[in-house]
């Protein structure tokens, strides 16, 4: 994996989380405006809706850098739909740059080749 690709995942990465928590922040914000004189949302939905636009550009990125097949993008993409997606998206990305280290290491030793 080149370091731009690399980087790319980790943009991907970084975002899902505090995305994934903005959702969750909406969701409750909604929730209170309907039951209390509380209104967040304009607030809260700006900044899931910048979080969520970083999210779809990371995503391209790294869809592009990273060569995954359609079903892996497509499932990086629904769970950044899904109000705790976020969180399985960064656990699934970081497991995927900790296998690249290790296999670039491996190849860089000459225990595997290609």
């Amino acid at each position: 994996m080149d370091i731009k690709t690399a980087t790319a995942l980790r943009r991907l990465r970084l975002v899902s989380a505090p995305e994934a928590v903005s959702f969750l922040l909406l969701l409750v914000c909604s929730v209170l405006k309907r039951t209390t004189d509380f209104n967040a949302v304009p607030v809260m939905g700006a900044i899931h809706g910048v979080l969520f636009i970083l999210y779809v550009i990371f995503w391209v990125d790294a869809w592009n850098r990273a060569r995954w097949p359609l079903g892996t993008a497509a499932l990086y993409f629904v769970l950044s739909v899904l109000p705790t997606g976020g969180f399985f998206a960064e656990r699934r990305l970081r497991r995927e740059a900790e296998d690249s280290v290790i296999a670039a290491r491996a190849r860089k030793e000459g225990i595997v080749n290609a």
